[in-house]
């Protein structure tokens, strides 16, 4: 099986291009989901518990997201190291539950999968990508469907700065793919980029 990753910045399109590979047969890993199902865990519950006490777990009992994401994302030093905490924290499981995605995914006889994940490259799983796509689009853009999603600026910006640079990204892709237009735009490089994979594997 063949891992395409996909890199970008907060809201650039990522999510649409791995939709659209999909539709083309691709399987996809979704790091987001992977993510919300580790913090159902017990072991990663009462770790966070222990770590930043009830006011990151919700009234029934699950940690509550949004609060969490008030600590890790602080514009503060001590919010760069409780970010690294979490993502000591979670990434491991994380890791497993992308691989069981894809183990699944392969049994049904699917031979490539794309990796929709906002942090390959701080977690390493650059590694497990025979191939790292760009996906690029205008920061004015992003910040919009940012918006539009119920985001601040602040959080934006918070969420970026967690991220490596967009030049870093960029530097390690293979390919880019122009996010900044229609979504038929994109798709018509999304449909070259997959002709190419399939003729190259």
């Amino acid at each position: 099986m063949q891992w395409i990753g996909l890199l970008g910045g907060v809201a650039s399109g990522k999510s649409l291009v791995a939709r659209q590979l999909a539709d083309l047969g691709a399987g996809v890993l979704d790091a987001d989901r992977a993510g919300h199902e580790v913090l159902r865990l017990p072991e990663i519950i009462e770790a966070s518990r222990q770590k930043w006490g009830e006011r990151v777990i919700g009234p029934d009992g699950q940690v509550d997201r949004a609060e969490l994401a008030k600590v890790v994302f602080a514009a503060t030093t001590d919010g760069v190291a409780q970010r690294k905490y979490l993502e000591k924290l979670t990434h491991p499981a994380i890791a497993r539950a992308l691989q069981a995605q894809a183990d699944a995914l392969a049994a049904s006889g699917v031979e490539m999968v794309v990796l929709d994940a906002p942090l390959i490259l701080e977690a390493s799983w650059d590694k497990l990508c025979r191939r790292l796509v760009f996906v690029d689009a205008p920061q004015e853009a992003r910040l919009a469907r940012a918006l539009a999603r119920g985001w601040t600026e602040e959080e934006f910006a918070a969420r970026e700065a967690a991220q490596h640079s967009l030049e870093c990204k960029r530097e390690r892709a293979d390919v880019v793919i122009d996010n900044s237009g229609t979504p038929e735009h994109t798709r018509a490089q999304i449909e070259r980029l997959w002709q190419d994979f399939v003729e190259t594997d």
